[in-house]
């Protein structure tokens, strides 16, 4: 059985405020084209490069957009130093969130009249997701699970599904 953390990296039409300085939301559909596009993607510890958990690549770690957000699934290996803080932090209740690191590709700004001004985030190119303890986006999730046999099955379809919309199949 398989030690598997699972979550939302990013959810949508969920608002959080940046620095201080303007609010921030992200628009369902932002992350289609970088999934589409963007074969290699990492999950990291806090946002630390030092600290690879999973990579999508190695197929250690799957994302996928759906109707909420960008959804996640993570195979950390037990057997590494930063695999273990993963699992030990999130089967414990003390990382619950996550983050991500990306550029913004297409944005719309708002104004806010007497609140900050809003930025709404319509397409991003991702470059990694995050577990961490202190995420900009509150709603933001990963929890631990131990995988059954039955996983596998899901596991094939969610490949599959993956490879049809890599080729612009609908799923």
């Amino acid at each position: 059985m398989a030690e598997r953390i699972s979550g939302y990296a990013a959810r949508f039409n969920s608002e959080t405020t940046i620095a201080g300085e303007f609010r921030e939301m992200l628009n369902p559909g932002c992350f289609a084209r970088t999934l589409r596009e963007r074969p290699d993607v990492v999950m990291i510890l806090d946002h630390d490069t030092g600290r690879v958990v999973g990579r999508t690549t190695a197929h250690t770690l799957r994302l996928l957009e759906d109707a909420a957000g960008l959804r996640f699934e993570l195979e950390p290996d037990p057997t590494t130093p930063s695999g273990q803080e993963a699992i030990g932090t999130v089967k414990r209740g003390d990382v619950r969130g996550c983050s991500f690191g990306f550029r913004v590709r297409a944005e719309e700004w708002v104004d806010g009249g007497n609140r900050l001004p809003l930025r709404i985030v319509k397409d991003v190119e991702l470059f990694e997701v995050t577990l961490t303890a202190f995420p900009a986006y509150g709603d933001t999730s990963a929890s631990f699970r131990v995988a059954s046999s039955n996983d596998g099955a899901e596991r094939v379809k969610a490949k599959a599904e993956a490879a049809m919309k890599a080729r612009g199949i609908p799923v």
